[in-house]
């Protein structure tokens, strides 16, 4: 994997880049009291994904460094790679942690598993509630309707799926719109070349899990037409807000 410092300066955040955010969620009007928001972030990392990895990992990193350092969010990264492996990490809220984790992992060649994806967000969520699932990947290779009554037991449970399409392939698209359709989430595309694009649509999600709807729209205001486009589709009836295991 590439060290951050090895990519090309148009491709990092720049320091006042991330204070800017950090403002700008402060700002934000947050639930108060209440339990810390929970945000389920999975990966593909099949060899497919491995052009745009390290630059697509350092961008997630930052973005969720500059909102957990708010301390409202603990996170999970999940991903799947190779012949049956899908790995969960422990539930995080140091900034420093979730990146170190994200860069050790490296692209291996195997299907798709989105299925035991949403089947652990499912187990998470009945033994404490996961307040968002973010997924990003550029293909699926499974079984389109077990996918789909997954995604609707997520949207009963409460759990909005974000899903981050990366290229475009059509079987794949028209999964994912179904995926988020039936949980209640929302389905966006992205360019992998678009750094500034996929720091928006994130920073918007981890938004979402810490501080819920009106948070989302109150920093949607005066976005570009991608953060506006997941927060039209976002289901009006959703609020926001252990050792590695084997995603089930």
């Amino acid at each position: 994997m590439a060290e951050r410092d090895n990519l090309p300066a148009q491709q990092r955040s720049t320091q006042t880049e991330v204070d800017d955010f950090l403002s700008r969620v402060a700002a934000l009007p947050r639930a108060t009291g209440g339990p810390r928001g929970r945000l389920m972030f999975a990966m593909d990392a099949t060899a497919s994904r491995e052009p745009t990895w390290d630059r697509a990992c350092q961008i997630q990193g930052e973005m969720f460094q500059a909102t957990s350092a708010l301390g409202g969010l603990d996170i999970q990264l999940v991903y799947y790679r190779g012949f049956r492996e899908c790995q969960a990490s422990p539930w995080v809220g140091n900034a420093q942690d979730l990146l170190r984790r994200m860069t050790a992992v490296s692209c291996m060649a195997g299907q798709t598993q989105i299925a035991r994806v949403l089947g652990h967000c499912i187990k998470q969520t009945r033994d404490r509630k996961v307040n968002a699932l973010v997924f990003v990947g550029d293909c699926m290779e499974e079984d389109v309707d077990q996918l789909a009554h997954q995604a609707g037991q997520l949207g009963l449970l409460g759990v909005p799926v974000f899903i981050f399409h990366e290229r475009g392939d059509l079987i794949a698209k028209r999964a994912f719109q179904t995926i988020a359709r039936l949980s209640g989430g929302a389905y966006c595309p992205f360019d992998g070349s678009s750094a500034q694009q996929l720091r928006d649509l994130l920073s918007a999600v981890a938004v979402y899990a810490a501080g819920g709807r009106a948070a989302l729209e109150h920093y949607s205001r005066g976005r570009g037409d991608a953060v506006r486009l997941l927060t039209s589709q976002l289901g009006s009836g959703q609020g926001g807000r252990g050792g590695q295991t084997h995603a089930s």
